[in-house]
């Protein structure tokens, strides 16, 4: 039986970076998200905060409609 070391730290690599960059496009939604709970709060608006937070979320989401995809196909 032959491991390929490489391959499989290039997989561990690649896993990895995807993990922390989805968790960051979440997070960032939720911290949106609160940013404009706290400006209603506070009479204001934050639009914009609401728009960039439903754009992270949909990256999330095309991110993991994307790996569903290549592990169905």
């Amino acid at each position: 039986m032959h491991i390929d070391w490489a391959a499989l730290g290039s997989v561990f690599g690649v896993s990895l970076i995807a993990t922390i960059a989805l968790v960051g496009l979440f997070t960032l939604g939720i911290v949106g998200l609160s940013r404009h709970e706290q400006a209603s709060a506070q009479g204001g608006s934050a639009a914009l905060s609401v728009t960039g937070a439903y754009a992270c979320f949909a990256a999330c989401a095309a991110a993991v409609a994307y790996g569903i995809y290549l592990i169905v196909a």
